[in-house]
């Protein structure tokens, strides 16, 4: 297996209070503590994080074919881990190039019916905002009462 990459964006809120980073979704300790993790332990979060994607980007968009989007992803220059899903790859592509996009055929993927009254830019600002209210309830469920 592949060593697993931080999820790091840069873009850390939990040094500001957050208990929950703005930017990579991970827990205060889990941003803090990340450098002694094991493998196995970086593996649970990215997949905790993977699982969390899969949920809201799968409620916005269809994935219509990977090979596509990968294609495309390449062509922009976007690296995506392949071993996570493809909704991460879509979550990568929208943070970066969502206001390029124009036929979203032509990167394999389409808006669900519900959705497609929305701007892709829209679109990715409630997959941020989806990913982040997941992250944030299960850190209250599951972490906090400790």
């Amino acid at each position: 297996m592949s060593k697993v990459k931080t999820p790091c964006i840069g873009v850390c809120s939990t040094g500001i209070g957050d208990v929950v980073c703005r930017g990579c979704k991970r827990f205060a300790h889990e941003v803090i503590d990340w450098n002694g993790y094991s493998e196995d332990q970086r593996r649970l979060v990215v997949n905790r994080l993977d699982t969390f994607l899969q949920q809201v980007v799968g409620n916005m968009i269809t994935i219509i074919d990977e090979e596509k989007l990968l294609a495309q992803l390449q062509y922009q220059q976007i690296y995506v881990d392949q071993s996570l899903s493809s909704s991460r790859w879509i979550y990568e592509l929208l943070r970066r190039s969502s206001s390029h996009i124009k036929h979203t055929e032509d990167f394999g993927f389409v808006i669900n019916d519900k959705w497609q009254r929305y701007s892709l830019e829209q679109i990715k600002q409630f997959l941020e905002q989806d990913f982040f209210t997941l992250s944030s309830a299960h850190y209250e469920r599951y972490i906090a009462p400790r």
